[in-house]
């Protein structure tokens, strides 16, 4: 396993920047990687994005340059194993069910004696048992980030446990689903702020996993440097690539309206 880029980022205590991927096409993670950034999130949960693609799209992002950071659709060891054996070297677990949630993804993602994952030497992950298998094992152990976003009360409770599990390394919050949960609809609103500062807090508090949040949500708009003040360790920015192509062409169809007259 490749040095991890958002790890590296992360332990000389810079944030992390990723893009998002929802169209369902490796030239959008080979665009992240000529952009700059450090990471191509490349989201299975509210996309088309199949297995097949996401395979093409770690092999595109090995060759951008970028960590390749899938959101699954679900906490499920059998589709994480999969992933993780295409060689991906990120999973976020949405949704995740507390404390006993963020444990079964750390067995997921993480081979003995950390987690559970299933061992098989001839992946591509393992390049094909072209290296010696503990090497693959420690590498892969190390490098690969493992996030899970906490949306409902239970894994708001579990917060501090879930931070200070070993195998973790963040905590995500999505700040449209913590709008929800707590009933409001104005970013401004002194609840969220409050909400947002205090799961921040709590996960510093614990020294471990880092805290996540994605920068300028139209439901949370912080800039970076209040995102790395919260102790966030990584992030992504918005709009997604669906509102960039519709707003540049909007924009451009826009202009020649008005340049014709029409």
């Amino acid at each position: 396993m490749r040095e991890n880029r958002i790890k590296t980022v992360m332990r000389d205590g810079d944030l992390a920047i990723g893009a998002y991927v929802s169209f369902a096409d490796p030239a959008v993670v080979e665009i992240i990687g000529l952009a700059g950034f450090d990471a191509a999130f490349i989201d299975m949960e509210h996309t088309a994005i199949d297995l097949a693609m996401v395979e093409t799209m770690v092999r595109t992002a090995e060759l951008a340059g970028v960590a390749s950071l899938i959101r699954v659709y679900e906490n499920d060891p059998g589709l994480i194993l999969r992933i993780l054996d295409m060689g991906a070297q990120g999973i976020i677990i949405p949704h995740v069910e507390g404390l006993e949630g963020a444990k079964r993804a750390v067995d997921a993602v993480r081979y003995p004696p950390v987690g559970k994952r299933g061992a098989a030497g001839s992946t591509r992950a393992a390049s094909y048992g072209a290296v010696p298998w503990r090497e693959h094992v420690r590498t892969s152990n190390e490098e690969i980030l493992l996030s899970v976003m906490a949306e409902d009360d239970r894994a708001f409770d579990d917060i501090e446990a879930m931070a200070g599990l070993e195998g973790l390394d963040l905590v995500a919050v999505g700040p449209a689903d913590l709008t929800e949960s707590l009933g409001v609809t104005d970013p401004k609103d002194p609840r969220l702020k409050a909400k947002v500062e205090e799961i921040a807090g709590r996960i510093q508090s614990v020294g471990k996993a880092k805290f996540s949040m994605p920068v300028r949500h139209p439901a949370y708009p912080l800039g970076a440097r209040e995102l790395k003040d919260l102790g966030v360790g990584y992030t992504h920015v918005n709009p997604p690539p669906y509102s960039l192509v519709l707003n540049g062409l909007r924009e451009a169809a826009s202009r020649v309206r008005e340049e014709s007259g029409r």
